[in-house]
């Protein structure tokens, strides 16, 4: 199971114990934030997409929107969202919990700016009823990322 994989990963750094599991869905924005009892957009959406031959991964904020025209001056492609069959294969989540935590080797993980203006956000943790509060900086170091990007819209 993909939050056993997390929680592995977490392992790691002492922090499997922070890992929540709820006995509701948390798999979409809205579902997350009444299980959390927080704002949708504190909520850190992990998105997947396949950038040229990359499987990338793209963390916002709840209430962020990919921009289109940001998305192809940053990658220099068209975004096109991985299917949930592709999702689970290449990214090693299924689509409602998927995070940048214990995911397949070679998958490039992203930040948006989207989600500095908070000083902790809840990405999920491998399933679709499970998420982990971090603050930023905690959110750098474990998901790995490669950089801060500015892809998204309609938010803040």
């Amino acid at each position: 199971m993909s939050i056993d994989k997390v929680k592995d990963y977490f392992k790691k750094f002492n922090l499997e114990n922070r890992v929540q599991e709820f006995a509701a869905s948390s798999a979409t924005v809205e579902l997350a934030s009444k299980a959390l009892h927080c704002e949708p957009k504190r909520i850190a959406k992990t998105l997947s997409f396949k950038a040229n031959d990359n499987s990338i991964l793209i963390v916002t904020a709840g209430d962020a929107k990919i921009d289109n025209s940001k998305y192809k001056g940053e990658f220099c492609c068209k975004a096109k969202m991985l299917t949930p069959d592709e999702v689970e294969n290449l990214i090693g989540h299924s689509v409602g919990g998927v995070c940048p935590f214990g995911i397949n080797e070679n998958v490039l993980v992203y930040l948006d700016e989207s989600l500095k203006r908070f000083e902790t956000v809840f990405p999920a943790c491998g399933s679709s009823n499970s998420a982990i509060e971090l603050t930023i900086p905690e959110l750098e170091k474990y998901s790995n990322y490669i950089k801060w990007i500015n892809v998204c819209k309609s938010w803040g």
